[in-house]
């Protein structure tokens, strides 16, 4: 005996909830839809006529499944949608022309062209946009689909209290992001390596940092974390954060910098290959790709340490400083 279409509008609907919940959901479609369709009849149309238009109002089976699951069906929705917006231009804004201007000032001090210099940023630059909106819509994916499963939702008790000078979500969600990455490179340049030759991987980091200095680092990107994570809880940055926030800045920036002095940050295996491999250019040179990438990453990581330091301290005094008293107004006669 064929199926009908209410039984196949039905099948295609439930097959994709929990098993649990198909029953229940089954005698309230054939209830629901029964009820459509005699109510049709009874206007004059054909049974036959009568049951298209009735499944054809309830629309597609996956979106009525998907409501009855509670599954949205959207990558991002309202809930994080401004976070993921503000938190992905940030980046972009920031990270892009840091690494277009890292990428161009090594062409350049390695003797290339301008016109190669700048295809090289340019295309350093259309990789680090894909990844950054690739890896951060990602994250907030998770997160729509973990507060869909976990059934979390929204009331008037869970209002926070206003805290002074808010440290908003999205500065945390960047922190942590910008420190995930940070972190996975450091380990996938130490296990995986970045750069491969003869099929076999060759770290960019000297592997004698391997793995002590790799993990002291790794700490240190973990300290980062758990204080922007307390000052995300405080609400507000304070002083002694902004002290802490400094010492793990100095913490850092002084090893990095006295290893980079010391010639004692990059591979010298992957200095030979570049050389080797740049043998035909007149400028190319162990000490000239050594001075290139010392410029690049000292300048990164004074700037970047010098920028951590000053924005916490300016956020923590602005915390402490009083808000302007409003206005009293004088009472109007009446």
């Amino acid at each position: 005996m064929p199926t009908t279409l209410t039984e196949r509008y039905i099948a295609a609907t439930i097959r994709s909830l929990p098993p649990s919940a198909q029953d229940d959901v089954r005698a309230e479609l054939e209830a629901s839809i029964a009820d459509a369709v005699e109510a049709r009849v009874e206007q004059g149309e054909s049974p036959t006529d009568a049951e298209r238009a009735v499944l054809s109002g309830l629309g597609d089976p996956a979106v009525l499944a998907a409501g009855y699951a509670d599954r949205p069906l959207h990558l991002i929705g309202p809930r994080y949608y401004l976070v993921w917006w503000r938190l992905l231009r940030l980046l972009l804004w920031i990270v892009t022309p840091l690494a277009m201007g890292a990428v161009l000032l090594a062409r350049l001090l390695t003797d290339a062209t301008a016109g190669e210099a700048i295809a090289a940023s340019v295309t350093t630059g259309i990789g680090v946009i894909v990844h950054i909106a690739f890896w951060t819509t990602l994250v907030f994916v998770l997160l729509e689909r973990r507060g869909a499963e976990t059934g979390v939702t929204w009331d008037i008790d869970r209002l926070p209290e206003p805290p002074q000078n808010a440290t908003g979500r999205t500065d945390l969600i960047g922190s942590l992001v910008f420190l995930a990455i940070a972190a996975g490179a450091v380990l996938w340049d130490a296990v995986r390596g970045f750069v491969r030759v003869d099929g076999e991987a060759m770290p960019i980091l000297d592997p004698a940092l391997w793995p002590w200095g790799v993990t002291a680092l790794l700490v240190l990107l973990v300290a980062e974390a758990a204080l922007a994570i307390r000052v995300y809880l405080a609400g507000r940055w304070t002083v002694p954060l902004a002290v802490v926030n400094t010492v793990l800045a100095f913490a850092v920036a002084v090893p990095v910098m006295v290893l980079l002095l010391q010639g004692r940050i990059v591979n010298p295996e992957f200095v030979r290959y570049l050389v080797e491999s740049g043998a035909e250019d007149a400028g190319a040179s162990a000490g000239g790709i050594v001075a290139t990438v010392a410029v690049i990453v000292g300048v990164v990581i004074v700037g970047g340490a010098l920028w951590d330091i000053v924005d916490g301290w300016r956020k923590a005094l602005s915390a402490r400083s009083p808000a302007p008293a409003a206005p009293r107004r004088e009472a109007v006669p009446n």
